[in-house]
């Protein structure tokens, strides 16, 4: 059994080390078959590498069924090994995910990266129907302070005159190689969020740009989120550069461009391999340069693929990451800049684009405002009337629906609200409407995993990951620009649903203040 290394925790928190993280990604099957053989053996011999702060385990990645990732976290805790395990909320409901924690607290796991989930592809006698009781948000909200004895969800049986442990150190994603305005601006939006909820640390998606990660770093900055973030980077292949860029991977993004580098450097003799090492160790000095905390090493590497990446990117002298950081500058044509561009280094200043800027201004929001659609505009009239707490109508509604339920007459009244929600909002009944927090888009009906606190990172160029439409979110971003609301649009609470309410009338437990509003979620 190796000595225990120092972990993730202790390292990020009490030093200035630039650390490695290396992923796992479980295979399907039993561990006693051959494919869990081969990848234990493989990770085995990352254990005794220095530099591996922790081996990090992904749950059901892309929506396929693999190996459970407590099992595997457990087997390297005993070897000496931090890891992190990611927990996603596609396959559980809330009570799935406490239960979740408690195993993984007894199994001495420490790290969790929370995530939301890939949409389910696959499953037993068809495809398999997600969960997506709460989202990242909502569990990273449920996770925090969790401890022996914590508020969140009761006492694992710890005794009051116990000290108490811990909590788990909780990581999240954030996707900064958006093309669009409108996708990216929300990613970043929903960070603060989760940094809010309870977030320790991030770790970006895939992405081959060095300006991106830069105008992320300089964006958590000017937003004050003093958490480290850690670069993910992936050594590519011909077959997987052609899936990120056919977008078969959500959230991982290859230009056409690098496509064409990779298809080019792959009909060498060991089919880039070389190359694609390369890229990789140029994109750990890039991120050791640019100030990100470490390096997250996606996909199954092999150790001495590990340490060939790790060795080359650390023989560069401390300045090259910037020549370096030139040469990567992969982003997809047309990519939405938030920053204006530095000529002198390729990267960006703290500096807002000057287009971006130009939209933000009273005339330029004036001028979409005259745009917005009739719709829209009715909407914003109807809430700040009637629906928005403290107000006249609302007060007046109230007391409406409090008479009505006396008199056993809220049925009625909640088959009228379904006659005008469902052709007008594609209503799913829910009972806790989110309606006002999407700029009167629903989403429950327009979002498949049922996003109430910001975009997942599936989108691509705008487009659901899951269905051939518009997320949802972008097109909430775009109605609240022109009223300059759209930065303001996740300073809140996490919305997390109350079930209970399913089936009941959203309007009488709004106007009765049953609903996520009134309790002020979490």
């Amino acid at each position: 059994m190796s000595a225990t290394k120092p972990g993730l925790r202790e390292r990020l928190a009490t030093s200035d080390e630039f650390v490695a993280v290396t992923e796992l990604v479980p295979w399907r099957g039993p561990v006693a078959d051959k494919a869990g053989r081969a990848g234990l053996a493989a990770a085995h011999a990352l254990v005794d590498d220095p530099r591996i702060a922790a081996i990090s385990i992904t749950d059901n990645a892309g929506g396929h069924a693999m190996a459970r990732p407590t099992l595997l976290a457990e087997e390297f805790l005993a070897r000496g090994q931090d890891v992190i395990v990611h927990v996603a909320c596609r396959d559980r409901s809330r009570n799935g995910l406490l239960s979740l924690a408690w195993e993984l607290e007894r199994r001495g796991v420490q790290n969790v990266l929370a995530v939301s989930g890939d949409h389910p592809v696959e499953g037993f006698e068809g495809l398999s129907r997600p969960v997506f009781d709460v989202d990242s948000v909502g569990l990273l909200a449920l996770y925090r302070d969790l401890v022996d004895g914590g508020s969140n969800g009761g006492s694992t049986g710890a005794s009051a005159a116990d000290p108490p442990q811990p909590g788990f150190y909780l990581g999240c994603a954030v996707s900064p190689f958006k093309r669009l305005e409108a996708e990216l601006v929300p990613q970043y939006l929903k960070l603060a969020l989760k940094v809010r909820a309870g977030a320790d640390f991030v770790i970006p998606q895939l992405g081959y740009d060095a300006r991106a990660w830069d105008e992320l770093l300089r964006w958590m900055r000017r937003a004050d989120l003093r958490i480290p973030a850690l670069a993910n980077v992936y050594v590519l292949s011909r077959t997987v550069a052609r899936l990120f860029n056919a977008n078969r991977i959500p959230g991982c993004v290859v230009s056409d461009e690098l496509l064409a580098v990779a298809e080019r450097e792959a009909a060498a003799a060991d089919k880039g391999r070389a190359f694609f090492l390369d890229l990789a160790a140029r994109q750990v000095a890039i991120a050791r340069g640019l100030g990100f905390r470490g390096v997250y090493l996606a996909g199954n590497l092999p150790a001495a693929d590990v340490a060939r990446v790790l060795d080359t990117a650390a023989s560069y002298a401390p300045d090259d990451w910037r020549a370096l950081a030139r040469e990567i500058a992969y982003a997809p044509k047309g990519s939405f800049r938030l920053f204006a561009g530095d000529p002198a280094t390729g990267l960006a200043t703290d500096e807002l684009a000057p287009g971006y800027a130009r939209t933000l201004t009273p005339r330029a929001r004036g001028r979409a405002r005259r745009r917005a659609s009739p719709w829209y505009k009715a909407n914003r009239l109807a809430h700040r009337v009637v629906f928005a707490p403290g107000t006249p109508g609302f007060r007046a509604a109230g007391r409406v629906y409090e008479r009505l339920e006396r008199a056993h007459l809220g049925r009625p009244l909640h088959v009228l609200e379904q006659a005008v929600k469902v052709p007008l909002y594609d209503c799913r009944d829910c009972g806790d409407c989110s309606l006002p927090d999407v700029a009167y888009l629903c989403p429950e009906s327009q979002c498949p995993k049922g996003e109430r606190n910001g975009p997942c990172g599936g989108s691509h160029d705008g487009i659901c990951e899951v269905l051939p439409r518009r997320c949802v979110w972008v097109r909430a971003y775009e109605r609240l620009k022109p009223y300059g609301e759209e930065l303001a649009m996740l300073e809140r609470q996490p919305v997390i649903v109350d079930n209970r309410l399913r089936r009941t009338s959203a309007w009488a437990n709004t106007f009765l203040e049953r609903d996520h509003f009134a309790k002020g979620t979490p």
